[in-house]
């Protein structure tokens, strides 16, 4: 029996399985409140990416304090940061966009032309349009094998 086999029996019969996934710690964290390393599942703790999550928080103002602190404090437990920030920040559906890495591909090309550092060239990527961009590429394209 094959292994997409087994996974589609256990479903129809209602036994949930964990992907551990991103979303569901900052789901967590934000809105839900549910405490998923209290759980009998010790892998929710091993699989928490403090790292990951500190990030996804300092998108906002109201968490990105709390972010800091648990970067500042990297040697703390995960169970211990998780639950830190879980009951610290107040419930809130919080959502942003991630950098994409189309955008992390032209961020180059914003740097050589406009000769930014990352953090402006990163401003100014936002504010391009995709027209501004193909122009960026044709005005610094160089020729030869692609």
């Amino acid at each position: 029996m094959n292994c997409l086999k087994v996974v589609v029996k256990l479903k129809l019969i209602g036994v949930k399985l964990n992907n551990y996934s991103l979303s569901d710690y900052l789901t967590a964290i934000n809105w839900s409140k549910k405490k998923l390393m209290d759980t009998d599942d010790k892998d929710w703790e091993k699989k928490y990416p403090s790292y990951i999550i500190n990030k996804g928080l300092s998108y906002f103002e109201d968490t990105i304090m709390f972010a800091n602190e648990m970067n500042r404090l990297h040697f703390l437990s995960k169970h211990a940061q998780f639950s830190f920030l879980l009951n610290i920040i107040r419930p809130k559906k919080r959502f942003s966009k991630w950098l994409k890495v189309s955008k992390l591909a032209n961020l180059e090309l914003v740097k050589q032309y406009y000769k930014y550092t990352n953090e402006k060239a990163k401003q100014a990527l936002e504010l391009l349009t995709k027209k501004e961009i193909e122009h960026i590429k044709e005005k610094l394209y160089r020729g030869g094998k692609k």
